[in-house]
């Protein structure tokens, strides 16, 4: 389980991050498409680290919302 940031950026494309993995980015059209390419990326990065014989990061982020 991985912890994903989701927001829309400014080109009308939603982004979603990986914070516990830096530089897991990814897009989409759609929020659905955004989480579905999310996902493909977070099973690509871990893939890659463990071919490499690479500690997998720890998920170690936690979000809360704050009023202000």
């Amino acid at each position: 389980m991985r912890q994903v940031v989701l927001y829309p950026g400014e080109d009308g494309y939603w982004i979603a991050e990986c914070p516990s993995l830096p530089g897991c980015v990814s897009q989409g059209e759609t929020r659905e498409k955004a989480i579905t390419n999310i996902k493909e990326a977070i099973r690509g990065y871990i893939l890659v680290l463990e071919e490499d014989h690479l500690k997998v990061p720890e998920e170690r982020f936690e979000a809360l919302m704050v009023a202000v």
